[in-house]
């Protein structure tokens, strides 16, 4: 499987899933089911942003993807 792996556009995908999660809207749900579904949406953004933002490599067999999570400036 690692010889088929394109890190690159796995980092793509993830980048994608960030703004398909920034952009669906709020399904038809009330009370705490609905604050679920925000929280989560949340989570799930800043997880797909953080893995979007990698830059990836693949040695030997092991996937390695850094993060950068100092503060800009």
């Amino acid at each position: 499987m690692a010889e088929e792996l394109d890190v690159q556009a796995m980092i793509e995908r993830f980048r994608d899933r960030a703004k398909a999660v920034r952009s669906r809207g709020v399904p038809p749900v009330e009370g705490p089911d609905r604050t679920r579904f925000i929280e989560q949406s949340k989570v799930d953004y800043m997880d797909y942003a953080m893995l979007g933002d990698a830059e990836g490599s693949l040695e030997g067999g092991i996937l390695t993807l850094r993060v950068d999570l100092r503060p800009k400036g």
